[in-house]
């Protein structure tokens, strides 16, 4: 606890876990006055050249005047930061603000900086800038530790109005140096009296951010590597007698020729027990004689803390916790998980579950089925994910059948299911999968999205080096998931996964279907397909499937029901090389009484042509009456696979297996098969949609620049109106002005309470108008009448106003407003709104019914790119109403996709901004007219994509 004279309670939200460079974890919190005995014991721990390089001089202790110092914070002028493991400091950070607490600009030691420290001298009265000081253990140094703790203390100086460190550092503390010079933000850098001075202006920049996400890439992906590919397993929970989750999950490992070391743990193994199925067997994991790399934990749900604690203290690095009773069991089981999470981080491991299925590596450096799946997934390129148990043995199992037992396109590179993802999530493993030379397409089933804002971030860089295809589950989150919450409806978040590269489809069938085709065929270069084969009516079939799903299908070559494989592989060669084809669909039935060798010859034909043209996809749509989809899939070569005959030895010993085909390494082309014309067309239309994704972008757009926008000018004025209250939804008056700041002018309405009002309001504003009734009921619905158009005259208005209060009310019901005409053209409306999940998102649609009835809206993610804008426009189904349906005059698109990037740039520059909707906005042949407008503000949000790196809190 602090003392009264502290200024400010302990910051909670300050607290975070982190992944380091190599993979584990530590966990960051503010440091208080209960820590003195951990700093002591800290320091005593750094060597004397870190201490050198802090003050200069030896500093071989610190005195209790520098204990309490260090100790003692106001968490506003004074901040000080530690990283933890095992709840014992690796290093600290401080900062120390200049000009409001009276600390001079002289060169004072300040004993908590070396590694990474320095002296510190920031020129002195600058209120928004501070001293920092770090240090790190030795034996944590090259972990990233201080560049975590840079990217935390950093963002609690931002917090607090510091926008400035300055340091200065001795030419030798290169590791320091390196630290600011690698951290991407604006610096400063000079050199006098034998010191290196450096001024970090903590302002975020796109290289601060860049660095950041590419730091967060390689920590996450190594955390995760270190949980697929462990050199040691102990399967905790093996029971001594067969059968049981335990022992079956020890017998997997074992099965699948695991090439490092394997234990087995049970503590209820009578003495002089050594093995297990002649696995090496101890009590404890803390009694084996050398790293355990991996633990599975199968134990009892009570027993897991007692167990997790020996890995911890036995240097583990990672668990996958197969037991179940945690947070879909309820309450309590909910605070059981949070509990482990907290005990897993505060000794540096990560946890795949609880109430996981396992994971699966097929790599033959590792050879590891540590799942509950007794036959795993035979080698291949896919990468799959799945956080239900259920649907990971479903899609396991889909793949195996499609491949009729052989290996080929339905092969697997690794396989996690997360169970209740309480750490380790589905960003984590995108993480790995992005640069896993092993993992061509990534498969995922996720029923729920924990954050979506860095799902997105993640889901766009994975789709732009390799296809990304998700099954996201509709409904309400699974108990056992912490999701935070999203106002946005399903469709959108979908629609904006789709923004972001991801393939999105509807069912496990569609998400195998797709990644076949993805898996080992080339993407079409566009959306023409030519169908050929052996059956009229099922070509027929195929030609409208293409045309439902919004390909371009040529006429069925029908090659009749005599053709032979050479047919085949003639009618696919002349296709393939065909310049107005981007993909072929070949459909086949089998011959009555035709035998397995010839759907041998026919598979072999259809390659053949396939390998000559490796620049175009081929299908093939199947009747099931033959062996021909196993034709299809199967390689040409065979490999035996070593296993570990005894596991735990040095060196595994190499048996003979029944020969197993391995997918080939020099990219044969292996072609997948469907059931049904439209399974095949419906995963070819997923190609040719995500193609044009990956080629467009290869040139995103830009944001462009408007001179005219006044982004200090409306700062100013939100911040004025912020000061009245945490939230509140702008004026009239004070929304035209903020708009118009950003260039977005919005027609004056004038209340017009009297008939005398509104004539004088009429008069105002010059003939003709428009008279409306705002009451909630009746805004917007001309449709309900409560909208009079075109009244040229006072007559006319008089009589207006008077059919409007006979009809609906009295005008303090209708709360009626005059408008000055605007030119003809067609009513949209545009809208913003910052989710607490998505972030900022910008919403196209036509006014009335076609988006309040029908939800025809198209949306992206702010901050949104000239490129961008132009697709939102052309996205939405009404869209042909813009661009002359029927003979109609086009509107002036240009100007609503500029008035787009605007509301963009608003929202975008100002995160108070929370809210914005403009209806309608009439677009005529030329120019547009913002007729309503409305602006909501509110304190900024967190915005954890621009914050220091954290794990999820639990």
């Amino acid at each position: 606890m602090q003392t009264s004279s502290d200024r400010h309670e302990y910051p909670a939200h300050w607290e975070a876990d982190v992944v380091l460079r190599d993979g584990g974890t530590a966990r960051i919190r503010p440091i208080t006055v209960d820590d003195a005995e951990r700093l002591v014991s800290f320091y005593e721990q750094v060597s004397d050249e870190s201490k050198y390089y802090r003050f200069f001089a030896p500093y071989p202790r610190l005195s209790a005047k520098d204990v309490h110092r260090f100790t003692h914070h106001d968490f506003v002028d004074r901040v000080g930061l530690a990283a933890t493991i095992g709840g014992e400091f690796i290093a600290t950070v401080r900062y120390d603000r200049i000009g409001r607490n009276g600390l001079p600009a002289s060169a004072r030691p300040s004993p908590d900086a070396a590694l990474a420290g320095g002296r510190f001298a920031p020129a002195p009265g600058i209120p928004d800038e501070a001293e920092v000081a770090f240090l790190v253990q030795d034996a944590h140094q090259g972990r990233g530790v201080a560049s975590a703790l840079l990217e935390h203390i950093a963002a609690v100086a931002r917090e607090r109005g510091i926008r400035r460190f300055a340091a200065e550092v001795l030419p030798a503390n290169t590791k320091m140096i390196k630290v600011f010079t690698d951290a991407g933000y604006t610096q400063k850098r000079s050199f006098e009296d034998g010191v290196v001075r450096l001024e970090l202006d903590l302002e975020p920049t796109d290289r601060s951010l860049a660095v950041q996400y590419a730091r967060e890439q390689r920590a996450e992906a190594r955390s995760v590597q270190r949980l697929l590919a462990p050199g040691s397993v102990a399967v905790v929970g093996a029971g001594r007698a067969p059968g049981g989750v335990g022992r079956g999950v020890l017998g997997n490992i074992r099965d699948a020729g695991f090439t490092g070391r394997l234990y087995a743990v049970n503590r209820a193994l009578p003495d002089g027990q050594k093995e297990l199925d002649g696995i090496p067997a101890y009590r404890s994991v803390r009694d084996i004689d050398g790293p355990v790399d991996l633990a599975v934990v199968t134990v009892p749900a009570e027993r897991v803390p007692e167990v997790v604690t020996e890995c911890g203290e036995h240097g583990v690095q990672g668990l996958v916790v197969i037991s179940a009773g945690y947070a879909e069991s309820g309450p309590e089981g909910r605070e059981r998980q949070r509990a482990l999470v907290r005990l897993a981080r505060a000794h540096g491991m990560r946890i795949i579950g609880p109430n996981a299925f396992g994971i699966i590596n097929n790599s033959p450096e590792t050879r590891l089925n540590a799942s509950l799946a007794p036959e795993p997934p035979r080698p291949g390129r896919i990468g799959l994910f799945a956080q239900s148990g259920a649907i990971g043995i479903a899609l396991l199992s889909r793949l195996h059948r499609r491949g009729g037992g052989v290996t080929g396109v339905t092969g697997v590179s690794t396989f996690v299911s997360s169970g209740n993802r309480a750490d380790v999530s589905g960003n984590d493993v995108l993480q790995y999968w992005y640069d896993d030379p092993d993992t061509d397409v990534v498969l995922m089933y996720l029923e729920s999205i924990g954050n979506p804002r860095k799902f997105t971030r993640l889901a766009r860089r994975t789709a732009a080096a390799k296809p990304l295809v998700v099954v996201q589950g509709a409904g309400s989150a699974p108990q056992g998931h912490a999701v935070r919450a999203t106002r946005l409806p399903h469709a959108t978040v979908s629609a904006l996964l789709r923004q972001a590269g991801v393939i999105r489809v509807d069912t496990i069938t569609e998400l195998v279907d797709t990644g076949l085709l993805l898996a080992r065929q080339p993407l079409p270069p566009g959306p023409r397909v030519a169908i050929l084969g052996n059956s009229e009516s099922l070509g027929v079939l195929t030609y409208d499937a293409c045309l439902s799903e919004g390909l371009r299908p040529a006429p069925p070559l029908d090659l009749t029901t005599a053709a032979t494989p050479e047919d085949f592989r003639a009618a696919l060669s002349r296709a393939l090389a065909d310049d107005t084809c981007d993909a072929v669909v070949v459909t086949a039935i089998p011959a009555i009484g035709e035998e397995s060798a010839g759907d041998a010859a026919l598979a072999a034909a259809l390659r053949s042509a396939a390998e000559r043209t490796p620049s175009k996809p081929v299908l093939v749509v199947h009747v099931e009456l033959g062996g021909l989809a196993e034709a299809l899939s199967a390689a040409t070569s065979t490999a035996p696979r070593a296993r570990a005959a005894t596991a735990g030895t040095a060196e595994p010993e190499t048996r003979p297996e029944p020969e197993t085909p391995a997918e080939p390494a020099d990219g044969t082309r292996l072609i997948p098969a469907y059931p049904a014309a439209e399974r095949a067309v419906r995963a070819l239309a997923e190609a040719v949609r995500y193609a044009q994704w990956r080629r467009e972008a290869a040139d995103p757009g830009k944001v462009p620049e408007y001179d005219d926008i006044d982004e200090k000018g409306a700062a100013r004025l939100i911040g004025g109106l912020l000061a009245r209250g945490q939230g509140l939804s702008l004026g009239t008056d004070e929304t035209c002005e903020l708009l118009g700041r950003y260039g977005i002018p919005v027609r004056r309405a004038l209340p017009a309470p009297t008939p005398e009002e509104a004539v004088a309001a009429a008069r105002a504003l010059g003939y003709p108008v428009a008279l409306k009734a705002t009451a909630p009921h009746l805004r917007h619905r001309a449709d309900l009448g409560g909208v009079r158009l075109d009244l040229a005259d006072e007559e006319q208005l008089r009589r207006a106003y008077a059919e409007l209060t006979g009809l609906f009310g009295t005008p303090q019901e209708l709360r009626p407003v005059v408008q000055a005409m605007a030119p003809r053209g067609v009513d949209t409306v545009v809208r913003a709104v910052i989710d607490p999940a998505a972030g900022a998102v910008l919403s196209f649609g036509l006014a009335g019914a076609a988006s309040q009835l029908l939800g025809d809206m198209a949306h992206r993610l702010v901050p949104v790119t000239d490129r961008e804008a132009a697709s939102l426009v052309r996205s939405i189904r009404t869209a042909p109403l813009l661009f002359g349906w029927r003979g109609s005059a086009p509107v002036d698109t240009p100007a609503l996709e500029e008035l787009l990037l605007r509301v963009s740039r608003l929202v975008d520059d100002h995160p108070e901004v929370v809210a914005v909707t403009l209806e309608p906005v009439v677009v005529a042949t030329e120019g547009l007219s913002v007729l309503g407008a409305s602006v909501r503000l509110a304190p900024p949000p967190a915005r954890d994509d621009l914050g220091p790196r954290t794990l999820p809190a639990y």
